[in-house]
């Protein structure tokens, strides 16, 4: 079982966002329609360098909505059970 630390932001490097896949991509495909398909935004987020600083910061502000990280707001919640 892999562990999950949530650290706190680094302000130093608060541009990570600006490094991320998803900012040169279609955002839609980030926040797909209830049921909609979440493939093309996993597949963007498995080659981001960003995607570790993504999940975390979407796991520390308790994002519920889009593909954060490559995981889905359900997958996140599973995740922080999981960690808790």
């Amino acid at each position: 079982m892999r562990e999950l630390f949530l650290l706190a932001p680094d302000t130093d490097d608060a541009g990570w966002q600006e490094r991320a896949l998803c900012a040169q991509t279609d955002p839609e495909a980030f926040f797909p329609e209830k049921g909609g398909s979440t493939r093309e935004a996993k597949k963007v987020c498995l080659t981001c360098e960003v995607r570790n600083d993504c999940l975390e910061s979407a796991l520390m502000n308790d994002e519920r909505f889009g593909i954060w990280g490559g995981l889905s707001e359900r997958e996140r919640r599973k995740l922080k059970k999981r960690v808790v």
